[in-house]
């Protein structure tokens, strides 16, 4: 049995080990799944204000209401609040699917559709991608959600990196902004994902990365079109089941929440720093159209990317001004592949080989297209 220990953990002393969970929610499905009726009664978590998300938390309501009191602090005031105001809606919509699928999908469905390492199973997992929409940091909520319910690393990989800039919702946006010329970085970002996403099969295949724990051992017969239908069958509407459901989906959300926020928030404190005290126009003078810019437009993107809705307005103002689209492209897709947060992500919560063969795999990948783009278009 593998054990993992995070600063935020609960602890399970079962059949001579000690079994560590991210949360209470994690460590009762953990009871619940492998039947254990009974366990030490020291189980202990630590405190709810030394948790990593509500420590965070503190800390930017501490710097919003200083930088909100003094006069020459209004701008990083302003500008915390207008990253906050784009992608609070989306993070929210992420947890709340996050916890919808905690409850209501059984792990069976999510191994039997996105765990097989076949290319059949990318593909699957791009056209999710696809249908959702959230921005970048609310795909993350859903895309971890995916792997706690037993989905290959390479199908979450491949989700994450098609669905901040394919998806439906999104896919209007570039066009409004970009014109036809949007094509492109939908069609381009589908294809990373895919490329991305083969190449994480061959490195599960040999090895190379983590294994997720959370994938079950489906029978070849089972049918998840008849299990739905025996489920409704045998479902009754109370206010019981109602109120049960409900529960249910906001303790998934929660456990998300106390997984990825934390995150989120250092990523929009640095992000507003930086677009507070660093002028604009050195980004626009150092992000011209040569190898040299796209280069530095992908530092840039790691840097200060916080959301898809938030990103696609800069990306625009950097094509304005340079006429250079291959740095927009890359600014728009670096920072799936190679921002902080989702790095961070991705190391807390599935592995630190997955985190950190994403921007190897993924990042030539953006700056080959984004070269050719700056040549053919």
């Amino acid at each position: 049995m593998e054990v993992k220990e995070t600063p935020d953990a609960l602890n399970l002393e079962y059949d001579g080990k000690t079994v560590y969970f991210c949360n209470k929610r994690c460590m009762e499905k953990y009871i619940e799944e492998n039947k254990i009726s009974a366990f030490c009664e020291s189980c202990a978590g630590i405190p709810l204000y030394k948790q990593r998300v509500i420590l965070v938390s503190f800390i930017t309501l501490i710097i919003i209401i200083i930088s909100y009191i003094i006069p020459e602090l209004n701008p990083l005031y302003n500008k915390i609040i207008e990253y906050l105001s784009l992608i609070w809606w989306a993070v929210l919509l992420g947890l709340l699917i996050g916890g919808v699928i905690d409850y209501f999908i059984p792990r069976e469905y999510i191994s039997k559709t996105l765990a097989k390492r076949e290319k059949k199973t990318l593909f699957t997992a791009v056209i999710f991608g696809f249908l959702m929409s959230a921005c970048s940091h609310g795909i993350l909520a859903i895309a971890i959600q995916l792997y706690k319910k037993g989905a290959s690393i390479p199908a979450v990989i491949a989700f994450l990196m098609a669905a901040p800039w394919a998806n439906l919702a999104y896919t209007i946006l570039l066009f409004s902004l970009f014109g036809m010329k949007a094509i492109y970085i939908i069609i381009s970002a589908i294809i990373i994902a895919l490329i991305t996403g083969f190449a994480y099969q061959i490195l599960d295949i040999s090895g190379k990365i983590e294994k997720n724990p959370h994938t079950l051992k489906v029978k070849g017969d089972f049918s998840i079109r008849q299990d739905i239908r025996n489920r409704i069958r045998e479902y009754k509407f109370s206010i019981d089941s109602i109120s049960k459901a409900v529960k249910g989906v906001l303790d998934g959300s929660w456990a998300l929440t106390t997984m990825i926020v934390w995150w989120i928030l250092i990523g929009v404190l640095i992000a507003s720093f930086i677009g507070t005290y660093i002028p604009h126009d050195i980004f626009m003078r150092y992000a011209g159209p040569s190898l040299l810019g796209l280069f530095i437009t992908l530092i840039a993107a790691t840097i200060i990317e916080v959301c898809s809705e938030g990103s696609s307005p800069i990306a625009f103002e950097i094509f304005k001004q340079t006429g250079a689209f291959g740095n927009s492209f890359v600014f728009l897709m670096a920072g799936v592949a190679t921002d902080y947060t989702e790095i961070g992500i991705l190391w807390s919560n599935i592995g630190k080989r997955t985190a950190l063969y994403l921007p190897l795999i993924a990042g030539p990948q953006i700056i080959l297209l984004g070269y050719l783009f700056n040549i053919l278009l």
